[in-house]
């Protein structure tokens, strides 16, 4: 005599994976496999993460309409071709890239630099295939670090011979903590515990942003006539 059917298989027509976890779902038009549950960290794309968005998107919006409506925009006067101002300044985007033109060659500070940075962007999130990511020297900890050295001192050079101040110290305080979280106590903090906790990913991205904003800073405050040194509070 054959064994009746396991009772917790059944083929039903349902989305919630919590409710029915043993069962043969069909998806079907109107519903989404989706699972409803509230201690999920991620959400569906569609139609959570899209409705999200959506709500974000329009919220930026009128936030943006609001504010142009209260306060002008800072436009300067009509441009006169007899009359070019010095310095002249990109828009505030391009005002980083226009600093490190100051230091570097046109080629290296107008293609190489961008395109290397840009193939950065597109490489870094490949870094990290989980989706959570280990910290950076939770892992061969000291092969890791004789090459994130190495590197440190060759970039250092690098900077010292252009004289790239903006650049370097700014690296070299993101380098400081990342030397604090692979070295310390055997008890860390919770602070170090939080470094430690990061992984590559994170720090190129702080790095590059930490180094927009301050050339982008630099060259909108600091830079006057013939792009040279200015205070602000003096002019």
């Amino acid at each position: 005599m054959s064994e009746p059917p396991n009772p917790k298989f059944a083929a039903q027509f349902d989305s919630d994976a919590r409710r029915t976890p043993v069962r043969v779902a069909f998806v079907t038009r109107r519903t989404s496999p989706q699972v409803k549950a509230q201690d999920d960290s991620v959400v569906m794309t569609y139609p959570e993460g899209l409705f999200r968005a959506a709500v974000a998107i329009e919220i930026l919006a009128i936030a943006l309409v609001v504010v142009s409506l209260i306060w002008d925009a800072p436009l300067e006067e009509l441009a006169d071709a007899m009359h070019t101002p010095n310095p002249a300044k990109a828009p505030w985007y391009f005002l980083g890239l226009q600093e490190l033109l100051h230091y570097f060659p046109p080629f290296v500070a107008g293609v190489l630099i961008p395109t290397m940075v840009v193939l950065a962007l597109i490489v870094i999130p490949y870094f990290d295939i989980n989706i959570e990511s280990d910290g950076v020297w939770l892992r061969n900890r000291e092969r890791r670090l004789r090459i994130f050295i190495g590197a440190l001192v060759v970039f250092t050079a690098i900077m010292l011979v252009f004289h790239v101040y903006a650049v370097l110290i700014p690296t070299l305080l993101i380098a400081g903590f990342m030397l604090t979280a692979a070295a310390g106590p055997p008890e860390p903090s919770r602070f170090r515990r939080w470094l430690v906790s990061k992984p590559l990913s994170f720090w190129i991205m702080t790095w590059f942003l930490v180094q927009a904003g301050i050339l982008t800073v630099i060259g909108t405050f600091f830079r006057g006539a013939g792009w040279s040194w200015v205070w602000p509070w003096r002019s």
